[in-house]
């Protein structure tokens, strides 16, 4: 007897059971409950830009104010890393003097590479010690805190515009290292649950070294 057979005498006579079901095809039709299915590809570019801006702009609020440990962690993306990375290192790149030569301060690409392998960096390390996120909700985390360094880098800027006194220097010092220890805060805050209890010490130096660099960097930019 087939293996069909032995099924089919599962049902009396004249029976083989009836299988029902709904094969719902998606429309263009308003919502239904809340088993809508929001489809992109027929938004317009403008819609589809200001809900990402809206979303990067919410995941800035939170590394500031960090109470939702989970905000970062849902929906990861690297629009907020890339544009303070670029608006970084646009800041922090050397000027070329008249005599071509450099006046000491890193080069974009430099900044850039920095910022990028300095996170990776980071994020193996939170891996191999059996941290439970992925590789680039990671990376999207240690991207956003870096923005309290970008604002330390923005007033510090300005400060620049003055002319130079000790007393601006260390005002310099004391913005750049709140940025710093702001987004060591932060960064923890969201990472922190993520790595098994006894290690987090081991994850957390890291972190504090990652962001101590970039906070030197802003602290020891002189050129306007």
């Amino acid at each position: 007897m087939t293996s069909f057979d032995t099924k089919y005498d599962m049902y009396p006579a004249g029976d083989v059971g009836v299988i029902e079901g709904e094969m719902n095809i998606p429309t263009r039709g308003g919502p239904s409950g809340d088993s809508m299915e929001f489809n992109t590809l027929d938004e317009p570019i403008k819609e589809t830009f200001m809900r990402d801006l809206r979303a990067v702009g919410n995941k800035f609020y939170h590394v500031l104010i960090p109470r939702e440990k989970t905000s970062l962690l849902k929906e990861w993306d690297l629009w907020g890393p890339l544009l303070l990375c670029t608006l970084m290192a646009t800041i922090l790149q050397g000027t070329e003097r008249a005599d071509n030569s450099n006046d000491g301060g890193p080069e974009f690409a430099e900044v850039f590479v920095l910022v990028w392998i300095g996170a990776a960096i980071v994020t193996l390390n939170s891996k191999l010690l059996g941290g439970n996120i992925s590789f680039f909700q990671s990376v999207c985390v240690l991207g956003y805190c870096m923005f309290p360094i970008a604002l330390s880098l923005v007033i510090c800027r300005i400060i620049l515009f003055s002319t130079q006194t000790t007393f601006l220097f260390f005002l310099r010092l004391v913005i750049s290292m709140s940025g710093f220890v702001w987004a060591t805060f932060a960064a923890t805050k969201f990472l922190g649950d993520s790595q098994p209890d006894g290690k987090k010490a081991l994850a957390v130096y890291p972190i504090c070294l990652f962001y101590f660099i970039l906070s030197w960097l802003v602290v020891s930019h002189s050129n306007v």
